[in-house]
């Protein structure tokens, strides 16, 4: 699974660093570099789109994963570049720029938006497979996620838009329940819609979402 991003709009970019005139720039090796938002070519072509707005880059790094600890050392590695500098602009996920925000003091800036997490599902193709709703309901229906997969998020069945197996938000979007009952047909599972599901429970992806996983010794931490 990836962190699926997009470049903000260098107007946006430009305000978000209205009052800074020394950036530093951090890249990604992995989920931006895949979706060419963030890796060595996007952050130089940033690098001179910041240039003629006269601001004055002090340096970059292309991190393998910025949303890790790896970033300590990275920051610790480029410290002298990062003292010279106003700020920090991150071109990875929010992940990635939440995570370096914990090992440096400088206010630290995305430069991307974070859309899904995402599958890919065909060379260069992303597709959103999971909503992370807490509450997997796959066991019921092929293994395909109504929730994320339904624009609407319909738990039961189609609703009367869908035409031709096409969803009626766009007709190059496949219905997500066409698509179930296919998998679940093939599977000689049918009888699974006939099982109503019950309404979505919210509760169960509150934010924001804390796990604290068991230690060895079998005590809660």
């Amino acid at each position: 699974m990836k962190a699926i991003t997009r470049a903000k709009p260098l107007s946006e970019i430009g305000k978000i660093l209205e009052k800074d005139s020394r950036v530093f720039l951090v890249g990604c090796g992995t989920c931006a570099t895949m979706c060419h938002t963030g890796g060595k070519p996007e952050v130089l072509v940033v690098a001179q789109r910041l240039a003629d707005l006269g601001k004055t880059v002090t340096g970059y790094v292309i991190i393998p994963t910025v949303c890790d600890a790896q970033d300590r050392e990275a920051l610790t590695e480029n410290s002298a570049a990062i003292r010279d500098s106003d700020c920090i602009l991150v071109l990875a996920c929010a992940y990635g720029v939440q995570t370096l925000g914990l090992y440096t003091d400088k206010p630290v800036y995305p430069a991307l938006d974070t859309l899904f997490m995402g599958q890919e599902t065909s060379p260069g193709v992303f597709s959103e497979v999971c909503s992370q709703c807490g509450e997997c309901v796959l066991a019921w229906t092929g293994g395909i996620c109504p929730l994320t997969a339904c624009p609407k998020g319909l738990l039961n069945g189609p609703c009367g838009g869908a035409k031709n197996g096409k969803c009626e938000v766009s007709a190059s979007k496949d219905c997500a329940w066409e698509l179930i009952y296919r998998r679940l047909r093939a599977l000689g599972r049918l009888e699974d819609l006939r099982k109503r599901r019950p309404l979505r429970n919210f509760n169960a992806s509150t934010k924001p979402g804390i796990y604290l996983v068991d230690r060895e010794d079998g005590e809660p931490r």
